[in-house]
């Protein structure tokens, strides 16, 4: 603990919010807390103020400990204390767990404020005592937007106009790239790390898989289970091992555990025989011990909503029918050029290429038209071995961000963990985040043309993408 680069041990703070808070599905909060942790100390001009915005699993504790007995750090204190890659020697940091998790941030283990009637003193109607019961399934459905909204509604409490960066990896990395779209005189630096613009059908599929393991688990009690005494342990289990499956790489799975047996041979049974059985076993277990059930529900729900795009609709169309109309002439010339012989099967080749380059065109457009009033610069960070989300889709956020002209500085880095990477202390990762915080900010047209000019040679030399 005492170690250089620590934050050393850190208290959380509550902040409580008495307005109503309205969300995307159109049911409203009375009230709702939001529990933080903060590392380094706030400038005169609160001008050096960084947002972390936490992934699926994570928290607000972020770095440090919570007490000298602790062993276990925050989650990404490899990346933030003092002269790491978020320097708290220089930065004010401040990471929020967002509402609708279980880590004291308003949720479903939270007390629900409709169950609580002052005026009877916690007396139902039929004089019976009543204790006050938690929101459990009938917390609403959120979004990533909401949690921006709440963010922001917290960067007022902390009299923050601007924050010199909102920085996070994964579903962390959807709210940075969320905060860039819907408060862009808010943030002057964006870092989006192994993210994505939108979840695809196999990432959604997953999901569905995760959360039919909890519905359908017996002591699920349809989202009730700490009312009736119960937990749906199994059903989280599961989920949680379809989750991790999807952070790891065939590689790295290969080269932890390859087919290697727990007791060096065969039981011939249904009971763990396979190392990669006891460790995924082994980490759905701890995740239960720790996460709830309808949290989880909901956190997936988010990632599954996620798109910023769904504001610009007539952008999009617009675009997409101009791309459509191009892709349909140059189709035309291409197939009038072919030999007969050739007609059928390049009708056929061609009829695949225009529905892809469509749909790929389409999606361009809708990110273009949200990100063309973004007024920060960005970071965006990929990794080669992460399949859940590929560094394509990192591609299609920098493709986009390029071609309206926003500067941004995109890195591809070569690590073996997957998914997971992004949790991990690479050289070269962390030094692109060090670098591009503490680099002069980009303040005028031309020199904004200038960074989008490089970044294109960079480019066209894969430095960029290397």
């Amino acid at each position: 603990m005492d170690s250089v680069g620590s934050v050393g041990i850190v208290t959380p703070q509550i902040f409580h919010f008495a307005e109503p808070l309205t969300l995307e599905c159109n049911r409203t909060l009375p009230s709702f807390d939001l529990i933080i942790e903060t590392y380094g100390t706030l400038n005169s001009e609160k001008s050096n103020a960084v947002l972390i915005c936490h992934a699926l699993s994570g928290s607000h504790h972020a770095a440090g400990f919570h007490s000298a007995d602790d062993k276990k750090a925050g989650w990404w204190d490899n990346m933030i204390g003092p002269n790491k890659a978020i320097d708290t020697n220089r930065f004010y940091v401040v990471c929020v767990n967002n509402i609708g998790s279980c880590f004291g941030s308003t949720g479903p283990t939270t007390i629900n404020p409709d169950s609580i009637d002052s005026d009877q003193n916690h007396l139902n109607k039929s004089n019976q005592s009543s204790k006050p019961q938690v929101y459990g399934p009938d917390f609403p459905l959120v979004t990533i937007k909401d949690w921006v909204k709440t963010q922001a509604m917290l960067s007022d409490r902390l009299g923050i106009d601007v924050w010199h960066a909102v920085v996070g990896g994964s579903m962390g990395g959807m709210q940075a790239l969320q905060w860039s779209v819907d408060y862009p005189n808010r943030l002057k630096r964006c870092v989006v790390i192994a993210s994505t613009p939108k979840l695809s059908a196999q990432n959604i599929a997953f999901n569905e898989v995760a959360r039919q393991s909890i519905l359908s688990d017996p002591d699920f009690k349809e989202g009730r289970y700490l009312q009736a005494g119960t937990y749906p342990r199994r059903g989280l289990i599961l989920a949680r091992m379809v989750g991790h499956i999807t952070y790891l790489t065939d590689d790295a799975m290969k080269a932890k555990f390859g087919r290697d047996l727990k007791s060096g041979k065969f039981m011939y049974g249904y009971d763990v025989e396979f190392q990669v059985e006891s460790y995924l076993r082994y980490q759905g277990e701890r995740f239960s011990e720790n996460f709830d059930a309808n949290t989880y529900l909901l956190m997936t729900k988010a990632l599954d909503y996620f798109d910023p795009t769904r504001d610009y609709p007539s952008a999009v169309a617009t675009d997409a029918t101009e791309s459509a109309a191009q892709l349909e002439d140059s189709i035309v010339t291409s197939v009038e050029s072919s030999k007969k012989s050739m007609q059928h099967a390049l009708e056929d080749t061609v009829a695949t290429i225009d529905e892809s380059e469509q749909n790929r065109q389409q999606e361009l457009s809708a990110l273009k038209a949200a990100f063309a009033h973004t007024q920060c610069q960005y970071l965006v960070v990929s990794f080669t071995t992460d399949w859940r989300f590929a560094p394509e889709r990192s591609q299609e956020i920098v493709d986009a961000l390029m071609a309206t002209g926003k500067p941004v500085n995109y890195i591809n880095v070569d690590a073996p963990h997957g998914h997971d990477s992004f949790l991990f202390d690479i050289p070269r990762y962390m030094g692109a985040v060090r670098g591009f915080l503490t680099a002069p900010f980009i303040t005028d047209s031309k020199s904004r043309h200038s960074a989008k000019s490089t970044n294109q040679n960079s480019q066209q030399k894969a430095g960029a993408r290397s």
